[in-house]
């Protein structure tokens, strides 16, 4: 839909945030508190799923907690396929943030009880609700500027800013309650059982999202009219149909999932988390092969359009398997975080869910300089297939980091938290490589009629990867913990050079976007 002349000079002279559009502030604070639900509960969840019955616990072993991971935050991405979809033809973006948001956080409080029912139903509600959510606030944030708007990128570094601000907070906050002894024994002397503290963390998880709500509900009226309707049917009598075949796929999903959910926690179904992750695999790779499959040969694009969709495919891919490294840390560098690192700087003693706020304490520190640097590049500056290739060879290189430790550590040494804070800062290096500029390079080469489905596909891209990185951490304690990362990171790195290779042939290929 082409953009009004009034509404596109609105759009360039407002610099109410920072020089930027004063709505970017509203999506800042709400993506900051939903990123701190989604990492305050995520940097829990491995170390929940393998602590002792005894401890307050799942008791599952890594092969079991890998899968469980690994199919949660898969499917947390996977769903923004269908929630882009939802968005454009049915909700709006913005009624899709408002209706994810409080999924989310019904997930969370669901989570905060003790019990296996309500712990896979907060996973289904927050898989749910994220779907809907981060997509699309993604595409708010690009609808808040016009096409041609130089502060677009910049924009979105500022946008990821609000989400590492979060994730950095959340894990010291989760992670104190669930893990730290001093907490334990405040919970003991209130008649508390103290081994129900990591449902304390995941409570809290779900206090910080209704805080993300509350404050989108006030600033909404500095968003304009930006994400407020979903995409016009061509006729009334199609909308209506298209609404009513919604309804029933939407309805019939829920009873599914329930249906599932239920007879699982019953015992009724013999179906256990195994079996769900590995139906998840197949299920995730069917919607890739079949979604690519309409996308470059069923779709009508122009000659433009078709071009700029082979790139996304490819940005798809590398994208894909830098999250499957990336994403490790909080499976694969959790566990060798809890079980092989020595918890002590400096005469100071941390929990080691505090290692997944080291990421994001890194971008927050370094994105200026990132940004800064990009600027100053000028007509110099790399193109996004040249940043997407030193994102893929920086991950594999901060992998290579911890071989050497992980040989010490197989020895029975606890080795130093310095270890894992290297590879850390080369991994938020790596990111900020790729991850704001695939961002932004997605909402510039989608045709616009479907750009928030095509925001979907970057985020399946991310579900993709953490769908292999924990089936990969599902390994930590069947092969040899330095042969798993080696041959992680050198695939990475390959990748990564293959990449630098073609990536003349696929700036062509985006023709006028940079």
């Amino acid at each position: 839909m082409a953009v009004p002349a009034a509404r596109a000079d609105t759009r360039v002279a407002d610099r109410g945030f920072f020089g930027h559009p004063r709505g970017l502030s509203t999506l800042f604070f709400t993506e900051m508190w939903e990123r701190f639900s989604f990492y305050g509960m995520r940097g829990l969840l491995i170390l929940f799923l393998t602590a002792p019955l005894a401890a307050g616990g799942m008791g599952f072993d890594a092969a079991t907690a890998g899968a469980v991971y690994g199919t949660y935050t898969a499917m947390v991405y996977m769903t923004n396929l269908p929630g882009g979809w939802i968005a454009d033809r049915l909700l709006g973006q913005r009624r899709a943030v408002l209706v994810g948001g409080i999924l989310i956080a019904c997930g969370h409080f669901s989570m905060a009880f003790p019990a296996i029912v309500t712990f896979y139903l907060g996973l289904v509600l927050i898989v749910l609700g994220t779907g809907l959510l981060k997509p699309n606030i993604s595409v708010i944030v690009g609808q808040l500027y016009g096409l041609k708007d130089h502060r677009r990128d910049a924009g979105f570094s500022i946008f990821y800013m609000g989400i590492n601000l979060g994730a950095f907070l959340a894990p010291l906050v989760t992670g104190f309650l669930a893990q730290d002894p001093r907490f334990r024994t405040w919970l003991s002397g209130h008649g508390f059982n103290p081994a129900h503290s990591w449902h304390w963390g995941f409570g809290a998880a779900g206090i910080g999202m209704t805080l993300g709500l509350v404050q989108y509900m006030l600033g909404a009226s500095k968003l304009g009219d930006a994400g407020l309707h979903p995409v016009e049917p061509s006729s009334p009598k199609a909308g209506a149909a298209l609404r009513r075949r919604s309804t029933l796929i939407l309805g019939a999903g829920a009873l599914i999932i329930a249906a599932i959910s239920a007879g699982m926690t019953t015992g009724v179904l013999p179906i256990t988390a195994r079996h769900i992750a590995d139906a998840s695999g197949y299920l995730l790779l069917a919607v890739t092969v079949i979604f690519f499959g309409w996308l470059f040969f069923a779709g009508s694009w122009t000659p433009q359009e078709r071009k700029r969709l082979y790139v996304i495919g490819v940005f798809f891919l590398a994208a894909a398997l830098f999250w499957s490294v990336f994403e490790q840390a909080g499976s694969t560098l959790n566990l060798f975080a809890d079980r092989s690192t020595k918890l002590e700087v400096f005469g100071w003693h941390f929990q080691s869910s505090y290692f997944q706020s080291l990421n994001s304490l890194f971008i927050i520190a370094l994105a200026p300089m990132f940004g800064w640097l990009w600027i100053k590049l000028g007509r110099h500056e790399p193109a996004s297939p040249v940043k997407f290739s030193l994102g893929l060879i920086g991950v594999g290189v901060g992998f290579a980091i911890v071989v050497p430790a992980a040989r010490m550590a197989g020895t029975g040494v606890q080795v130093s938290a310095f270890w894992l804070t290297a590879t850390y800062l080369i991994h938020t290096c790596a990111e900020l490589c790729l991850s704001p500029v695939g961002l932004s390079a997605m909402t510039k080469l989608a045709p616009a009629r479907i750009v928030s489905l095509m925001m979907g596909v970057w985020f399946l891209g991310a579900s993709v990867g953490n769908y292999i990185g924990g089936r990969l951490a599902g390994l930590y304690e069947s092969m040899p913990l330095p042969n798993l990362l080696g041959t992680v990171s050198a695939f990475a790195a390959v990748a990564g050079v293959l990449m630098l290779a073609f990536s003349r042939p696929l700036t062509r290929l985006m023709g006028e976007v940079k």
